[in-house]
């Protein structure tokens, strides 16, 4: 089993990238939102406690079963300690399996971001963004009161990939992430 989380900024590209690397590879993806959406729909607000619930659910089921394995999105406020604490639990439900986990941390400057938070795909995947004013100002905000930017040599874990993708297509860095990582 292999694991290969992808974190950086909202609108970076996670999903976008996530999405490519699926359809290169025996991976499967679980973004963020697939877990969000639904329970903004169903409890007409975000709800963390019922998303976590379902985020575990999803692992611990796909962490058993004979897929090749996952990649799962998210963004890191790389100053909060229970940022760090959630990437080891997730770890730890897929351990057991004798899983190998990857990271990729995706990064771009926030004029590229903001014009990636309206794209067709981001749209259709993730209702809660369609209020454009509303999402763009929660971009903002999270560039002003978080961290999800490591700085250089922060992160050192085994199998970690820092991709500067503000030129580059989501294609090709979905390659970059399977070659270096032989996925």
């Amino acid at each position: 089993m292999k694991l290969v989380f992808i974190i950086g900024d909202a609108a970076v590209g996670k999903m976008t990238v996530g999405q490519e690397l699926m359809k290169i590879t025996d991976l499967r993806l679980f973004h963020n939102h697939m877990t969000i959406e639904p329970v903004i729909e169903i409890f007409g607000r975000y709800d963390g406690k019922t998303i976590a619930e379902m985020r575990d659910l999803i692992f611990k089921n796909f962490a058993a079963s004979e897929n090749y394995g996952m990649i799962f999105t998210l963004m890191v406020d790389f100053d909060m300690p229970e940022e760090w604490e959630y990437l080891e639990h997730i770890k730890k439900i897929f351990e057991p399996y004798g899983t190998e986990f990857y990271y990729v941390e995706l990064i771009a400057p926030q004029e590229i971001r903001l014009q990636r938070n309206i794209t067709e795909n981001r749209l259709k995947n993730k209702p809660s963004k369609r209020d454009i004013e509303t999402s763009n100002q929660r971009l903002l905000n999270d560039d002003a009161n978080h961290r999800c930017v490591s700085r250089e040599g922060e992160i050192t874990f085994d199998n970690y990939l820092r991709i500067e993708n503000s030129d580059k297509e989501p294609e090709t860095v979905a390659r970059m992430i399977r070659d270096a990582f032989g996925l």
